[in-house]
């Protein structure tokens, strides 16, 4: 509304008195306003006094030659003109304007590393549909979480390997996680200790501040180079901090169905010892889950404890109206001074 009326007409546009353009506005002193209202009683009063107080003169004629014309109106004109000035001087001094706020907001952000687990174990059925479809969903959910922090994946079986670098585009990061599967990974086994080297040497190329990992699985080291401990130790040094999640039940568990639909039982079994010392080494967290709501429970806390403080900058900018009004009544001013010296006035009264 403002920069179509200021565009070709600073001041002289009747749109600078519309309801909309004027309920429009910030008033820096709108008690100004609350006099506009008197102004008629100001006159009012100010008539009576004058018309008490004023000089009369007898005439010689009867009051029957003195008849109303409606010409007679016209004598009003500069009144309405002084109630007009006078309006106008006040809505000047109530300070119309528009504020335009802009807040930006912004964080350093964190470098997330998730570890996932997809040796065959994790297609045992104790969550629904399996672990690793389970565990796919809740790291899903925790992405949506955040907040311009950069998130990387890492997978593992018999080897590891960095299925996503680190990035702020999820959107990415969901079709990626879309795409795991068993089949990406031909070594079996379950290599937690590469798997923790691989996402040292991605996150030890950042300048982060902060460095998470966390690392999801359901079975013991059973492959790669490189010890968890000693794993773990050198990504510390990293100022990596670690949270573990050993998911699944103990003992006996629904993997598959026999030739006759009924569902096949493994033993299982979790190093938590491993997994425990991990997080401990990381200054983290080590949990261990058997269902899918706590699994996201877990995510959840996880989420809590590495959320950054987020900041904000504010951008105020303030654009004052007041000469728009006070120009129109500089105009009324003249308009009323001008019919001072016209036939509408009475000389003999003003």
């Amino acid at each position: 509304m403002f920069e179509q009326i200021s565009s070709w007409a600073p001041w002289f546009n009747l749109n600078w008195f519309s309801p909309g353009t004027l309920r429009g506005f910030d008033w820096e002193y709108p008690i100004w306003l609350y006099l506009i209202p008197l102004i008629p009683l100001f006159l009012l009063v100010r008539w009576l006094v004058h018309w008490k107080f004023r000089q009369k003169l007898a005439s010689a004629f009867p009051d029957k030659e003195f008849k109303w014309q409606p010409a007679s109106l016209l004598r009003f004109i500069p009144t309405i003109l002084i109630m007009i000035v006078l309006t106008l001087l006040l809505t000047a001094m109530a300070r119309p304007q528009k504020t335009n706020e802009e807040v930006e907001q912004w964080s350093e952000g964190i470098d997330i590393m998730i570890l996932v687990d997809i040796s065959q174990s994790m297609q045992i059925e104790d969550f629904k549909p399996n672990r690793l479809e389970a565990a796919k969903e809740v790291a899903r959910k925790f992405i949506r979480g955040r907040f311009q922090d950069r998130i990387g994946i890492v997978i593992f079986s018999g080897d590891a390997y960095s299925l996503a670098p680190l990035t702020t585009d999820y959107d990415l990061l969901f079709t990626y996680i879309d795409d795991i599967n068993f089949d990406k990974i031909e070594n079996r086994g379950t290599a937690i200790g590469s798997a923790l080297g691989v996402a040292t040497n991605r996150m030890s190329e950042t300048e982060s501040n902060s460095k998470v990992l966390i690392l999801l699985s359901d079975g013991d080291n059973t492959a790669g180079n490189i010890d968890p401990i000693t794993a773990a130790e050198l990504a510390s040094r990293n100022s990596i901090k670690m949270y573990t999640i050993g998911i699944g039940k103990e003992g006996q568990v629904p993997w598959g169905k026999d030739l006759f639909g009924r569902p096949n039982y493994v033993q299982s079994s979790l190093d938590e010892t491993t997994l425990r010392k991990i997080a401990e080494i990381g200054d983290g967290k080590f949990y261990r889950v058997s269902n899918e709501k706590a699994l996201e429970q877990v995510f959840q806390e996880i989420d809590e404890y590495e959320k950054v403080e987020i900041k904000e900058t504010r951008f105020t900018n303030t654009t004052d109206f007041y000469s728009i009004y006070l120009t129109w009544g500089v105009l009324f001013l003249l308009l009323w001074m001008f019919t001072k010296s016209t036939f509408l006035s009475n000389a003999l009264e003003d």
